[in-house]
């Protein structure tokens, strides 16, 4: 004959109770891991007794994580389930922005000098801290651009100057070949005024010659 049918309801004797409890729970726990190997789930188990022992599985993801993704995915639930809920969450977020704006208005008016009526002696000294230490930060900012500034015209003069020296040279090589240029056409001229010069001294010598002649012939004539 086969088993009868267990009545699901409490087990009245306390010894019977904690024998099936712990036979349940083994198999239990072998059939959560078999299900988290079998079918690569994430899975977490957390069992107490009548006693108020703790007794939990988790899969490789871990008992933490796996309860936060729980949660995580609970208030995912909730507010799709509940678009009022999201509805006044995002009414509370846009509240507290209006409230971190204005706050932020009267930081800005306090730090101009404006609105000090209500601040007291340490509301002030601690406005007076801010004001030094944004001082500060603008001083050391300010510094470091003029120093870049500062540097950026060093690198120029420099490259300025540079080019001078390199026009300077280019102007002294210039007037250089202008000067032997001048010296060879003044050579040229000179010679020529000199081949000049002879041929016109030729023609001079030359000349008495032929009046001599012309009078030789006019004396033998008569």
């Amino acid at each position: 004959m086969g088993r009868g049918k267990i009545a699901i309801e409490r087990i009245e004797n306390a010894t019977n109770r904690q024998v099936t409890f712990s036979k349940r729970r083994g198999g239990l726990m072998k059939k959560a891991r078999e299900l988290a190997i079998l079918c690569d789930a994430d899975l977490a188990l957390i069992v107490f007794s009548s006693t108020s022992r703790l007794y939990d599985y988790a899969s490789s993801s871990g008992m933490k994580a796996i309860l936060e993704r729980y949660h995580e995915a609970k208030e995912e639930h909730t507010r799709v389930l509940n678009p009022t809920s999201d509805a006044k969450l995002w009414q509370k977020e846009v509240v507290n922005l209006r409230r971190q704006v204005q706050n932020l208005q009267h930081n800005n008016r306090q730090l101009l000098g404006e609105e000090l009526s209500g601040s007291n002696v340490r509301d002030l000294q601690f406005l007076q801290n801010q004001l030094e230490i944004s001082l500060h930060s603008v001083t050391k900012r300010k510094e470091q651009l003029l120093a870049l500034e500062i540097q950026e015209l060093n690198q120029k003069g420099f490259h300025i100057e540079k080019e001078n020296i390199e026009l300077c040279t280019k102007l002294r090589i210039a007037h250089e070949h202008k000067m032997e240029l001048q010296k060879k056409i003044s050579g040229g001229l000179r010679s020529s005024e000199q081949q000049t010069g002879a041929s016109s001294s030729k023609m001079r010598v030359r000349e008495p010659s032929i009046d001599l002649e012309l009078c030789q012939q006019e004396q033998e004539d008569e």
